[in-house]
């Protein structure tokens, strides 16, 4: 009796590793396109005088986290505080952030980077704009 294949949808599927090459072209992808951002891009000319550094420093978040080198060592909240933003800041970063990780990222890694994208936006959005308990809100 002849062998069946097994169908295509129950192959099982291996997706590449994130590399660190990868992890370099997403932050550097997200930022060009962030400082060309009519909303986003005043807000980091303002708040990043090293580029450099700051890009390395991202390098190495996305990398602990996404390749899971554990070198960052950072305080992403106070990164944050003062800068001016807005609820709908981090909004739009995440809509930059998402469509550059499915570009750059095997189709599970940028699922993982969105979801902790999205977790950490949550967390800011909370710890930025809450007020007394109540939601998150744009400061008046």
């Amino acid at each position: 009796m002849p062998h069946d294949p097994i169908p295509a949808s129950a192959e099982a599927v291996t997706e590449a590793p994130v590399t660190e090459v990868m992890v370099t072209e997403l932050v550097h992808r997200f930022y060009d396109r962030a400082r060309r951002d009519p909303m986003l891009g005043p807000v980091f000319e303002k708040a990043i005088r090293n580029w450099d550094g700051h890009l390395a420093d991202i390098e190495t978040f996305w990398s602990s986290h996404l390749r899971g080198t554990g070198g960052y060592k950072g305080s992403p909240f106070m990164a944050h505080v003062g800068l001016g933003l807005t609820p709908e800041s981090f909004d739009r970063w995440l809509d930059l952030f998402g469509r550059t990780a499915r570009e750059v990222l095997p189709a599970s890694a940028a699922e993982r980077a969105i979801a902790k994208a999205n977790h950490m936006s949550v967390s800011l959005k909370a710890g930025l704009f809450t007020i007394a308990g109540r939601p998150y809100q744009t400061p008046r």
